[in-house]
C-alpha cells in the first residue's frame, strides 16, 4: 500500500500548476512568462533532490545510514534526470523569449547568443550544467558505493536553485540576494524534505525517528521563509497599495495566503501527527498519506512562486 500512496506525489504537478495559472489571472495585465510553468516543475524537482540529498547527509551517523542505500540513489538519479530535462526545456524557452520568438522559431544562432551575449543566458547555462553534473554524480553513485556523497550533490544542487534568485531585482539592494538566495533555500528544503521522506520512509518506526526531527527543522524554515518573503515584497512594492494595484502585489497576496494556510496545516500536524508517530502510535501509510496531502497542497506555492518570479 505505501508505495501505492507514493505515487499521490505526483498529484504535486497539477497543483503547482493551479498555482501558476492562479499567478497568471492575478498578474493581468502584467501577463507572466509562458515559461513560468515549466519553471515550477524544475523547483519542485530541484527542491526533492535538495531533500533527498540532505536526507542522506542528516542520517549519515544512522545505524543503517541511508546515505548508503541504493534506493536513495536510485531515485536521485531519476529526480536529478528528471530535473536536467525541465531544465533544458526553460533553457531553450526562455531564449526564445529573449528575442520574442516562438520556441518553433528558435535557431542554433540565437540560441549561442542568448548564452554568449545575455547574462540570463549565462546562469541557464550555469543551472543546466549543475543538473547534468548531478544527474552524473548520482548514477556514478548508485553504481559505486565509494562516491555516494550527499554534500556534493546538495552543494550543486543548492546552486542551481539559488542561481537565478540571487541575480533577480534584490541584487540591486544591500543583502538582497543573501535574503532571496535564503528564501530559496528555505523554501526548497521545507518541501524537499517532506518529500524526500515520503519516498524513502518504509516503517512505523522510519517515521518515528525522522518526522520529530523533520518538525523541527520545518519550523525554521517557515520562519526564514516567512521573513525573507516580507523584506522582499517590502523593498519590491515599496507600498501598501501596490498589493492590490499591480499583478506582483497580488501574487504576494495569495502567495501570503496560501502559506498561512499552510501553516496552519503543519500547526495541526504537530497537534495530531508528530507526536503519536514519534510514539509508534500511527502506521508508516498513515504517515505517508499526511506527508503527501501536505506536499501535494505545498506545491500550489510553488506553482505562484514561478509566476511571481517572471512577472514585470
Amino acid at each position: 500500500m505505501g508505495t501505492a500512496r507514493q505515487w499521490w506525489l505526483l498529484f504535486a504537478v497539477p497543483t503547482s500548476l493551479v498555482g501558476v495559472a492562479g499567478g497568471w489571472a492575478l498578474a493581468r495585465p502584467e501577463d507572466p512568462s509562458p515559461s513560468s510553468a515549466v519553471r515550477a516543475l524544475c523547483l519542485i524537482l530541484g527542491s526533492v533532490v535538495l531533500g533527498l540529498a540532505a536526507l542522506g547527509w542528516w542520517g549519515r551517523t544512522d545505524s543503517r545510514p541511508l546515505v548508503q542505500d541504493a534506493n536513495l540513489w536510485r531515485l536521485l538519479t531519476a529526480v536529478a534526470g528528471s530535473w536536467m530535462a525541465a531544465e533544458a526545456v526553460v533553457f531553450a524557452m526562455t531564449a526564445a523569449e529573449a528575442d520574442a520568438l516562438p520556441l518553433s522559431g528558435l535557431t542554433v544562432g540565437r540560441f549561442g547568443a542568448y548564452v554568449t551575449d545575455i547574462s540570463a543566458g549565462r546562469i541557464d547555462l550555469a543551472v543546466f550544467a549543475c543538473t547534468a553534473a548531478v544527474t552524473a554524480w548520482s548514477l556514478f553513485a548508485f553504481r559505486h558505493p565509494g562516491a555516494r556523497l550527499p554534500v556534493a550533490v546538495a552543494v550543486l544542487t543548492a546552486f542551481a536553485i539559488v542561481a537565478r534568485p540571487v541575480t533577480g531585482h534584490m541584487s540591486q539592494q544591500v543583502l538582497g540576494s543573501v535574503l532571496d538566495a535564503v528564501h530559496a533555500l528555505a523554501a526548497a528544503t521545507w518541501f524537499g524534505l517532506l518529500t524526500a521522506m515520503a519516498l524513502t520512509l518504509r516503517s512505523r518506526g522510519d517515521w518515528s525517528r525522522w518526522l520529530p526531527r523533520y518538525s523541527d527543522g520545518a519550523v525554521w524554515c517557515v520562519c526564514l521563509l516567512t521573513l525573507t518573503g516580507v523584506v522582499d515584497a517590502a523593498v519590491r512594492l515599496g507600498g501598501v497599495s501596490a498589493l492590490t494595484d499591480t499583478g506582483y502585489g497580488r501574487i504576494v497576496v495569495a502567495k501570503a495566503v496560501v502559506l498561512a494556510a499552510l501553516l496552519a496545516l503543519g500547526w495541526w500536524w504537530r497537534r495530531t501527527w508528530v507526536g503519536r508517530a514519534a510514539a509508534h502510535r500511527m502506521s508508516a501509510d498513515d504517515s505517508l498519506r499526511r506527508a503527501a496531502v501536505e506536499v501535494v497542497a505545498m506545491a500550489v506555492a510553488f506553482g505562484l512562486a514561478a509566476a511571481l518570479a517572471t512577472t514585470a
